[in-house]
């Protein structure tokens, strides 16, 4: 792909009250089973079997099919990726889709997770070999310098610290991303790769300053998890608690106590801005008096046993250590924020989150494939609350917090459920 889009800056900067003005179905109507696209992978066992089981309890038309031919390991090259995803999936939506009809990818298990850089080129390696040959050295430098040492120590650590960014600049490390998220801008050929880009259906940009706007954004869905049961009970427990409605409790762990009234603007970016989110949601969902609510606002994270009937979920951090805290509603949806909780679904032994997660029943999760720094998680506030409201499906909730695309994040979950649609719509109060 080539370059030409500008990036977002590093860090998300959102003032509270603009993310709280009005949540209504501003994504137009809510999302369909004829607006779905869903994708397979031919070269990944139950794949296929998988697609036409979810396409026929939606009732998605036989023609919004499209089966692809790549590794069924979690990870392909930029490379892999263009050729025998990107290219096809453009294609079929320009062949097919002429009216503009599909809004969502729906991801089945057997297909990466994660697109990885592609390996050095020839004229790249000898550049690679010398800077990890001189950081090395300066490895070994900063370790025999004595007390006297100092003002070359600084000296050291400045030249090693310019040595990190030029590695990690050749490695492309900052064109990690998530095959769902890359596969949201699918439609568009022209945007830079290394970093992030704001997605402009994120409900946090909208009545602020302008942010860059493609043709077409696609939303993105994954139904995945370590082995096709799993699968199959995500879609059967998702259109079962349809027809019921979501209960139990919804268990919200933030780090610290709410800030006082009138001082929230002090945390109105990174950790702060996103602690303060889930003291928010953990308030919109009691107001709403539909579920129980526990809210921890002590460091430490739920103790294992301590959540029972959990229906919602959103807390951190605990770095890829899964805490058996809960005993999950059947439906349940919730998320943990801390890196990489999404770079696998399949290894065996690995207590990253979303893997646990599913093992443990819920229906919906969310978690990153590599470092997303923390702004670059769903907002807890916005997906919650339009989660609560039961207007719009889990896809739409997930774009509508989402503030990057192009970048680290995964949705797993069947893109139409709506587990309080049953209840009513609630009225918005914002």
């Amino acid at each position: 792909m080539k370059k030409g889009i500008r990036r977002g800056e590093q860090e998300l900067v959102v003032v509270l009250a603009a993310l709280v003005i009005i949540l209504l179905p501003v994504l137009g109507h809510a999302l369909e089973s004829r607006e779905l696209l869903v994708l397979a992978n031919q070269n990944a066992a139950s794949s296929v079997g998988l697609a036409r089981y979810f396409m026929k309890a939606r009732g998605v038309p036989e023609e919004n099919f499209l089966a692809l031919w790549l590794t069924d390991k979690e990870y392909c090259g930029r490379d892999a990726y263009a050729k025998q995803v990107a290219t096809r999936v453009r294609r079929f939506i320009r062949e097919k889709d002429q009216e503009g009809r599909i809004r969502c990818l729906v991801l089945i298990f057997g297909l990466p997770l994660m697109i990885e850089p592609d390996p050095l080129s020839p004229k790249e390696q000898p550049e690679m070999n010398e800077l990890q040959r001189r950081q090395r050295a300066l490895k070994l430098a900063l370790e025999d310098l004595g007390p006297e040492g100092e003002e070359k120590r600084v000296a050291l650590e400045e030249e090693m610290t310019g040595l990190s960014k030029r590695l990690a600049s050749l490695r492309k490390d900052d064109e990690i991303a998530s095959l769902d998220s890359e596969l949201a801008l699918v439609l568009e050929e022209n945007y830079q790769l290394a970093g992030f880009l704001p997605n402009p259906q994120f409900l946090g940009y909208r009545g602020g300053p302008a942010v860059w706007r493609p043709s077409r954004v696609l939303m993105v869905a994954r139904l995945d998890g370590p082995d096709e049961k799993t699968v199959r009970r995500i879609i059967d427990d998702s259109i079962a608690t349809e027809k019921e409605g979501l209960s139990g409790t919804a268990y919200f762990d933030a780090r610290r106590p709410r800030p006082a009234p009138g001082s929230e603007g002090e945390a109105g970016r990174g950790y702060g801005l996103y602690d303060l989110s889930i003291h928010l949601a953990a308030e919109r969902v009691r107001k709403d008096g539909r579920l129980a609510v526990v809210l921890d606002d002590k460091p430490e994270l739920f103790s294992p046993g301590s959540a029972p009937a959990a229906a919602l979920y959103c807390g951190w951090y605990s770095l890829a250590k899964y805490v058996g805290a809960f005993t999950w509603r059947r439906g349940a949806v919730g998320f943990h924020i801390a890196s990489s909780e999404c770079a696998t679904l399949k290894q065996k032994g690995s207590q990253v989150w979303c893997k646990r997660m599913l093992e443990e029943g819920v229906a919906a999760t969310v978690g990153p494939v590599s470092e997303p720094y923390v702004q670059g998680f769903p907002v807890p506030e916005i997906f919650f609350n339009t989660l609560l409201e039961g207007r719009l499906t889990l896809a739409e909730c997930y774009a509508l917090a989402l503030p990057f695309i192009s970048w680290r994040l995964v949705l797993i979950g069947d893109p139409l459920y709506t587990p309080f649609k049953v209840r009513g719509t609630v009225k918005s109060e914002m």
